[in-house]
């Protein structure tokens, strides 16, 4: 025993020894990485022949048990005779492992779980051709060569039926632990369908295919987990939210060749990324909104050159929609409009405005009033002078890394704020000069290290903050002249650092303090720089424009960005400086360039210019009398001039030219339609989703929409999507909110629009609201959003004697919009979202109409109450509970007396048209924002109970949800709100009277004993659900010519009427008749000889239409500007009549 000991303790020796000199040996191999927890013990002797203590070998380095799993090449020493690796957890070794063991003689693998397939071949042929293993290695893996010695195998033996294991085990990475938000199956794993936001970081390195599709993933922009996975081959990245891809996100991932990323809202594929994936042969874009312009000429190239079978289709340009890749012409792949074009490689575009050659960009002399877009990113030199730009964007510029000169001179710049130029390290010359410079702020230059040159001269700068040029490291020439420099001690800085290393020529000259004057800033010694004057206002102005007080009535000044600034005016003051008061002229209400004038509170009259006349300057002089317009053009009137809207086929001045129709000059088909010529006329042939005579009217996809559950209908072209409320999703808004399991309580629940649920620990269920909707059971419509500039509701006429009395609160971005609408004839109360105030318009007879304006701005996204109150001829309007304030619509008439119902957040178009030909509204268009809650008269409304609605959506949005606490789907992360319980005990008899809080109105509640819950047993004359139908509310009706149907979810009845009839009791008679009217008749650009006595059919039907019944034939002489005569029969209408197809409307 203790001779083993020695023994033991000899070879710790020689192995220390050994390694010692493995540090300064060049050919000698390293042991690997995954053998750093190696150690030595007495080697347990192989059978078959030891080892000579006294060769030349190293001692047998072993690992303790399951340590040990594979070896590296070059893992091994190369200068022993003996290498033992007895009694570990070897499962393979790579080819070439050997190799270094040029004097090996024995080798011991024995006791080592051995996986032999193809990838141990290698060593069969190896031990074949050199004997040396004496230990008795034998195979583990797999069963069919369990046990079998290396030495009695044929090469064909080692075979990969599945090879994965091993070959994957033949690495050093310590094994990795699969995702808990993933399943992992050999070397695949499938993360797919678990509303993942980001890419796992502990993925298996022997990944190979990974599935991630299904997720909510938005931007793959930065690094990722990628860079272990070497030999990644499928990556699914379809059905996300995938915005952008970025090429660091797949870095590492070289063996890729397969990527899907079909099913997402990618704009464009980086040319990078595939630059970086240079493995990859299959690629999907399917499905995608891609954006057919310069950046994707390098993915048409991609395609064809792989003929793919199913490329990707462009989305964007219209005219290239739905078309593959592989078929777009590459002049057809061009950048233009407001698109990022400095994403696009600078040999395919270049700025309209500008000349590229090369590297170098010239936009001088191009009116610019602002830095252009899409400047190519490898630019080095930029011109930009002579040109109108009054303000440098950083935005426009610090894409230009490789940029080393800029000349901006001869422009309008009037200030260089901070970090104009941080990120344009290269730049070596800076042009500013001749310009309108005032203010340089301190960091303006912040990060030029580069800059050598930089020209200032011909400016208005008259102070320069010190520490300005302290990032300018290798500065050699500053240009300073021309400008007014304002010499005191805050300039003396200046003076002092020119001196050092005389980058300033000695032109630049002080302007002021007087003892300064014509002084040069390089030969003045730095102690003349004092302050003895007062800096006059005009200087401090440079830099603070806010210094000069320029806001005026109490308004506060507040300084911008870019030499600008903001006056927030006090109570009763608008405008840029504050210098208007906000009375009846808010606005400015006259037309034309006319005057306003206050004459007493609340009125105004207008003074006209020249050439127009009307209440407010809307009457322009008729300019069309004795016009020059032929061929049965139509005359336009304008100031001082009038034109002539020439009939179809014909142009010029006085559409006195006939058109050639569909020729390269003239063709009037728009929108990628095809243009027939007929001789006397055209044809336009539309494409998918057009109409009109010139294919230029979208059709309205939405007529025959299948949105369902509040779900909005969004047209678009040959298509529509619907725009799901609260948490509805799918196509159609047709699937529901996920929620867990119900109980018992929600099997007869009385919930209308929310989702029923038990909380946790109680045992009754409660109503959770979808978005819009209050109330126990979610019954009533509190809150709508108007999201079309034709939105509106339409409210049953309400009682405004003695008073009426309206309260709102709304929130909206928006600065116009119509919020309360009630009038008819002159008579009306307009209340307005006018530039951002409230407009009241009141007028309850007495003409003319009083006009107030709300001193607070109520379109800034917060939430304001508004309080409405008419009463007689007085009317007060009160803001977010503030001060209220009233004004008097002063005359004989006592009451506004309309008998037109009220309209909430616009009106309909012939409304509109009525109001603003009476001046009652200054903008017709609908209110845009949401209405969280409307009271009239104390009480508040429930929208759902309207009479009319248009385009207007449940609910308030996120915020509200928040407010509300509505239910979102439970999921993955959804840690915080606890679940709805999905089980209780059945109730005991007594337990929670289900008629505690019920609804019935007109009966007796009666509880239900087996499924719990109650109904609602009712009282004579009374029906529904809750006892809320009078089943007699026909009984005293008033329809006059129609019938009485009671209300299905309210009491009451309404008036169904007769064909034509209308008005709530069908009182209002039809008006529908033959309107006689004398006009040419037109074809084609032929007209009749004379005026033709025709009918048209005019009046109210209701909501039926008036249109004809009968026609008959009159054959009409036609005469065309070439002669051609010809006989036309033209439809006469005979008789009119009420029809309810209005279809040939």
């Amino acid at each position: 025993m203790v001779q083993e000991e020695e023994k033991g303790e000899i070879m710790k020796e020689d192995v220390t020894a050994s390694m010692k000199e493995e540090k300064n040996m060049d050919t000698v191999g390293h042991l690997s990485s995954c053998l750093v927890r190696l150690s030595v013990r007495p080697p347990v002797r192989p059978p078959a022949r030891p080892p000579d203590r006294h060769a030349n070998f190293i001692a047998a380095a072993q690992q303790q048990p399951s340590d040990t799993h594979t070896l590296e090449e070059k893992s091994v020493v190369a200068v022993h005779d003996v290498q033992s690796l007895y009694d570990n957890q070897i499962m393979t070794l790579n080819n070439g492992t050997f190799s270094p063991l040029i004097n090996i003689q024995t080798m011991h693998l024995g006791a080592n779980p051995f996986v032999c397939d193809c990838n141990l071949a290698w060593l069969g042929a190896y031990l074949a051709e050199n004997p040396i293993e004496t230990s008795g290695a034998r195979c583990q893996e797999p069963n069919k060569l369990s046990r079998k010695p290396f030495g009695r195998l044929r090469p064909e033996s080692f075979r990969c039926t599945s090879e994965l294991r091993a070959k994957y085990s033949g690495r050093c990475d310590e094994v990795d632990l699969c995702p808990a938000q993933c399943r992992c199956e050999g070397t695949r794993v499938d993360c797919s369908g678990r509303d993942l936001t980001s890419v796992p970081n502990d993925l298996p390195a022997v990944t190979t295919t990974l599935d991630l599709s299904y997720n909510q993933l938005f931007s793959l922009d930065g690094s990722s987990s990628f860079q272990r996975l070497k030999d990644l081959h499928r990556l699914d990245l379809s059905h996300n939210r995938l915005t952008s891809l970025s090429p660091e996100f797949f870095r590492g991932t070289r063996a890729l060749t397969h990527l899907n990323v079909s099913y997402n809202k990618l704009v464009q594929m980086p040319e990078s990324v595939v630059r970086r994936l240079r493995a990859l042969t299959q690629l999907d874009m399917s499905s995608n909104p891609l954006n057919c312009d310069c950046r994707a000429s390098w993915l048409v190239d991609w395609s064809l050159q792989r003929e793919e079978s199913n490329p990707p289709t462009c989305h964007l340009p219209a005219t290239l929609r739905d078309t593959p890749v592989t078929k777009v012409l590459s002049q057809l792949l061009t950048c233009h409009g407001e698109g990022n074009e400095e994403d696009c490689n600078g040999s395919v575009y270049c700025p309209p405005e500008c000349q590229c050659r090369g590297t170098i960009v010239r936009c001088s002399r191009a009116r610019l009033s602002q830095i252009p877009r899409g400047i190519p990113p490898d630019t080095t030199e930029l011109y930009l002078d002579v040109n109108e730009i009054k303000m440098i964007d950083p935005e426009r510029l610090k894409h230009l890394k490789a940029l080393k000169r800029l000349d901006l001179s001869n422009n309008q710049i009037t200030i260089l704020s901070n970090k104009t130029f941080s990120e344009l390290t290269q730049l070596s010359s800076l042009i500013v000069s001749y310009n309108k410079l005032g203010c340089m702020e301190r960091d303006s230059l912040l990060g030029l290290r580069a800059l050598r040159i930089l020209s200032l001269h011909g400016n208005d700068v008259s102070f320069i903050p010190e520490g300005t040029f302290r990032d300018l490291d290798t500065i050699t020439h500053i240009a300073l002249g021309a400008n007014p420099l304002y010499c005191d001690c805050s300039l003396a800085w200046l003076a002092k650092w020119v001196k050092g290393d005389f980058v300033e020529p000695g032109i630049a000259r002080c302007a002021d303090p007087r003892p300064m004057r014509d002084k040069l800033v390089l030969t003045t010694p730095p102690e003349m720089f004092t302050c003895t004057e007062r800096v006059p206002d005009e200087v401090l102005a440079k830099c603070d424009l806010c210094y000069t007080r320029p806001c005026q009535n109490g308004g506060i000044c507040r300084s911008s960005p870019g030499q600008e600034y903001e006056c927030r005016c006090t109570a009763g003051f608008h405008g840029p400086e504050c210098q208007y008061r906000i009375d009846a002229c808010y606005g400015n209400p006259c037309n034309n360039g006319g005057t306003c004038k206050v004459f007493e509170t609340g009125r105004y009259a207008c003074h006209c210019p020249t050439g127009f006349e009307g209440g407010r300057c809307e009457v322009n002089i008729d300019d069309c009398v004795d016009n020059k317009c032929v061929n049965g053009a139509t005359c336009l009137d304008g100031i001082n001039s009038y034109s002539c809207t020439c009939p179809a086929g014909y142009t010029g001045e006085y559409c006195e030219r006939k058109i050639a129709f569909c020729s390269k000059e003239f063709n009037p088909c728009k929108n990628g339609a095809s243009c027939i010529d007929h001789g006397t006329g055209y044809e336009c042939q539309c494409s998918l989703g057009w109409s009109g005579n010139n294919c230029t009217e979208n059709l309205d996809d939405c007529v025959n929409h299948m949105c369902q559950n509040g779900g909005q209908c969004v047209d678009g072209v040959g298509d529509y999507e619907c725009k799901c409320s609260g948490d509805w999703s799918g196509r159609y808004c047709e699937l529901g909110p996920s929620v867990l399991l119900q109980t018992e309580p929600c099997l007869q629940h009385d919930c209308r629009h929310g989702v029923c649920i038990v909380p946790q620990g109680e045992l009754e269920y409660v109503c959770k609201c979808s978005p819009g909707y209050s109330g126990k059971y979610c019954q009533h419509m509190t809150a709508l959003n108007f999201i079309d500039s034709s939105s509106f509701v339409q409210l049953t006429t309400p009682p405004v004697k003695p008073s009426i009395n309206v309260t709102i609160s709304f929130t909206t971005r928006i600065a116009n919009g119509v919020l309360v609408y009630h009038g008819k004839d002159r008579q009306h109360l307009a209340v307005e979202v006018f530039k951002g105030r409230l407009r009241i318009s009141y007028d309850v007879g007495n003409h003319p109409a009083s006009t107030m304006f709300s001193y607070e701005l109520v379109s800034d996204e917060s939430e304001h109450t508004v309080e409405l109150l008419s009463a007689q001829q007085n009317f007060t309007l009160r803001v977010d509970g503030g001060i209220a304030r009233s004004m008097v619509n002063a005359g004989d008439q006592e009451y506004l007396e309309a008998d037109t119902p009220i309209f909430l957040g616009g009106v309909p178009p012939d409304v509109a048209r009525h109001a603003r030909a009476h001046w009652h509204l200054r903008n017709s268009t609908s209110f845009r924002g949401c209405m969280s809650r409307v009271e009239i008269n104390g009480r508040i409304q429930d929208l759902a109970e309207s009479e009319k609605q248009n385009k207007v959506v449940p609910g308030c949005g996120d915020a509200e949800q928040r407010d509300q606490g509505a239910i979102r789907p439970s999921g993955p992360r959804d840690h915080t709100t606890p679940a709805p319980r999905v089980a209780r005990p059945k109730k005991t008899r007594g337990e929670n009277d289900a008629c505690a809080d019920h609804q019935c109105e007109n009966g007796h509640c009666r509880a239900r004993q087996r499924n719990g819950g109650y109904r609602c047993r009712c009282k004579k004359g009374w029906s529904g659900k809750f006892c809320n139908q009078d089943s007699n509310a026909c009984a005293a009706n008033q329809c006059e010519n129609g019938r009485c149907r009671p209300r299905r979810r309210a009491s009451g009845y309404r008036c169904r009427c007769k064909r034509g009839w209308s008005g709530k009791y069908c009182n209002q008679p039809p008006s529908c008749r033959r309107e006689r009217e004398k006009a040419f008749v037109y074809d084609y650009g032929c007209r009749s000889r004379r005026p033709i006595k025709q009918y048209t059919c005019n009046g109210n039907c209701g909501k039926d239409c008036c249109q004809a019944k009968r026609y008959h034939k009159k054959r009409v002489a036609m005469i065309c500007n070439d002669g051609t005569k010809y006989i036309k029969d033209v439809d006469i209408v005979r008789k009119c009549r009420c029809s309810r197809d209005c279809d040939g409307m």
